[in-house]
Formats: structure tokens, sequence, C-alpha cells
């Protein structure tokens, strides 16, 4: 028999740090023909990850375009990977989370019978709208996934509650603590300028995302007031915010934050130059899901710039917070965090329920199994579907 035909396909910056692992570790193993094909629904900051750690797609639909729609992408990826999946013959077809790029991807392959492999699978927050329209692209996703590799015990449970076959759920740890470690054992210096001037004047570093969909407008303007707020609150606080480049995002930061003082505004850095950041990082602020499991795994307290996250288990074991959008309940909590040591400290060594760095290598023991290429065991990681959290390792890595 020769070598499967393995097809990761992905479109976003998230998606492609969190899949870049997982290649590697099929590539490394020799039982599979890895061809990954991007879609491009985020194109720039998707383009920085390829380089960084080195993926050559066989294929990339470049689907985006300005002030794309749902609609567009959705109907963009369907079309577009007919004549991939024409060409290369995917017998699997692997995706990552919960994007528009993830659910086409993993529909056409249902549509041609390809069996899909879905990592990062299990994640709910039961609220359709929120965050959108990633909520709903997960559960479809899991609707036509044969494999689900769910990154905490908590996310198998909720498959195997929703009814999905225990022998089609592997519980594998979150692969982006994977890429984490390895961009991180690097130990790089920061590369911003202006971050740098902070650093060397002994200021502490408040690291900033906020991109979601249902925050746009108000919501956004309200995180970016309370990041003015407890900058002028603490003199020895600076804050360093990547500001996303679609335009609803960046319009309003650059009128909230524009010229501010102690504020850094950046273009989104690569992954090589985004990890200093997080490890320079006193406290992190964001809406980002990758980022909520990345930061404990430096030791890094998270508040969670939303009303509900569908990954509770960082709010559970104690390094992250539900804030919201209100910049009064930001600032709140987070002057708490910047005045309260012990505080501080009771958020930044907990354990961390995201992972171990072993997560790829557990994915392609499970897909070996699956295919009847190997009959030996998963690498156990947390506890299995319907037992208990278990398997937590220390957040600093």
């Amino acid at each position: 028999m020769g070598a499967v035909v393995v097809m990761p396909i992905f479109g976003t910056r998230p998606e492609a740090i969190k899949l870049a692992p997982v290649i590697k570790a099929l590539e490394a193993d020799g039982s599979f023909d890895v061809r990954p094909v991007v879609t491009g629904q985020h194109r720039e900051i998707l383009d920085q990850v390829l380089q960084v750690f080195g993926l050559e797609p066989v294929a990339d639909l470049d689907i985006m375009v300005a002030r794309q729609s749902l609609s567009h992408v959705t109907s963009a990826t369907l079309t577009g990977l007919d004549p991939v999946f024409d060409r290369h013959r995917p017998q699997v077809v692997l995706v990552q989370g919960d994007t528009t790029t993830t659910f086409a991807a993993s529909l056409a392959a249902f549509y041609r019978r390809i069996p899909v492999g879905h990592v990062e699978a299990g994640l709910r927050s039961d609220d359709p709208y929120n965050p959108f329209p990633e909520e709903i692209n997960r559960r479809l996703t899991s609707v036509v996934a044969s494999w689900h590799y769910a990154p905490t015990p908590r996310a198998g449970r909720r498959l195997a509650a929703e009814g999905v076959e225990a022998g089609r759920i592997w519980v594998t740890g979150n692969t982006v603590i994977d890429a984490l470690l390895e961009i991180a054992r690097r130990d790089l210096p920061i590369a911003q300028p202006g971050v740098i001037e902070h650093l060397q004047a002994g200021r502490r570093l408040l690291l900033v995302t906020a991109h979601r969909r249902e925050s746009w407008g108000e919501p956004h303007r309200s995180v970016f007031r309370a990041l003015k707020r407890l900058v002028g609150m603490f003199e020895d606080v600076a804050a360093v915010v990547s500001v996303h480049p679609n335009p609803a995002v960046r319009s309003v930061a650059w009128e909230e934050l524009g010229g501010a003082e102690r504020v850094v505004l950046l273009d989104p850095p690569d992954y090589v130059q985004w990890v200093p950041l997080l490890k320079a990082a006193y406290l992190v602020l964001t809406d980002s899901g990758g980022i909520q499991e990345e930061a404990p795994a430096l030791g890094k307290p998270v508040l969670v710039l939303r009303e509900v996250t569908e990954r509770p288990e960082g709010v559970e074991a104690g390094c992250a917070r539900l804030v919201g959008t209100e910049a009064d309940r930001i600032v709140g909590v987070a002057s708490e965090l910047l005045s309260d040591r012990a505080a501080y400290e009771a958020m930044a060594h907990v354990a961390n329920p995201y992972g171990d760095g072993r997560a790829s290598k557990r994915i392609v023991q499970a897909l070996k199994k699956a295919l009847a290429l190997d009959d030996g065991e998963v690498e156990p990681f947390g506890a299995t579907p319907g037992a208990g959290e278990g398997g937590r390792g220390d957040c600093k890595q």
C-alpha cells in the first residue's frame, strides 16, 4: 500500500499555526503523502505563517476579496476545491477549528465522500451568535467529520454527549501549544523598536488583540477606551495592540488610540515576532480563541474580551477571566491585577488545561489507527470522554 494522501485545508492565520505542527508530524512519519491546500480566506497574515513554518501548499484558491462576505468565502471554497480534489485525489481531508474555510472544506469533502479529520473538535459556547459565525461552523463540521481530535477532555465529553461514537474521538491536547513551544524555544528577540523602548524603561506590557466580528463598532471602541484609561492610571504600564487588518477594526483602533501616550499600535506580527511579545507581556487582553490557549502556556494571565467563551477550561483553572467589552469592567479587573501582586500570581501559576506539546504526535497516531496503518495505542492526554478532567501540567511549560 502506498502512502495515504492527506490534504490539510486551511485559510486563516490561526488555522495555519495550529495545523503546521500536524503537517510536520505527518510528513515525518512516512506513511502519508501530505498535500496542504490554502483557501486564502486571510491573505498577508496567512502568508506570514506559511513562511515561518516552511509550509508549501500544492494549491492556493486565493479567494479573499475586499470586505468579503461569509457567503463569498463559503461558495468560493466549495467551488474552488472541486478541481483540486480532481487533481490530487485526497484520501483524507484535515481541517482545523471553526472558520468558514473549515466548514466549507468539510462540506466539500463530504460531497466527495472523503473522510474528514477535525482538529480542535468539540468546542462549544452554546450561543449560535457568539462567537459568530464560528460556533455554528464548528457544530456543522462535527456533523460531517469522521474523526474528532478534541483538545481537552471537556471537548471530548461534549462530542460524546452529542452522539459521536467514542471510537471516533481522541483527546489530544491543542496543537497550538506544539507550535508555541517550538517558536518559544528559539528564544528570539523583540523586533518592534517602540516595544523595546518600553521594556528598557521597565514598563509592564499589556498585550492586546481585538477582532471578533460580534464586537465590531462600539464594543471595540469601549475596549480601546479602557486601554487608554489603564495606561493613564499606571505610569509603569504600556499597551501594545496588534491591530487586525480588517477596516472595521483598524479604523476604530486608530481613532481611539492613534497618538496616545504609551500605546503602540502594530500590524499583526508574524508568529516568530508574536511569541517574543507574548513572552514579554505582563498581562494579555484578547478576544482570540487561540491566544486564550497560548498565554497560559507561558504563565500569562488572560482577560477575555468576550461575554462567553467556548474555551472555559482556562476560566475554570483560574488563568483566564471573562471581562466582556464594557470599559468599566475591563478597567476594574485589569487594575486589580496591576495593583495586587497576590491576585496576579494566583492567575499566573495555575494548571495549564490546553496542551503539553505532543498533540500533533497523538493526532498522527490516531489517524494511523483509524486507517489501520498501526494498531498501537494513542498516547493519552488528560482523560477520555466521560472521565474526569485530569492530565494538566504546569502553566509555565
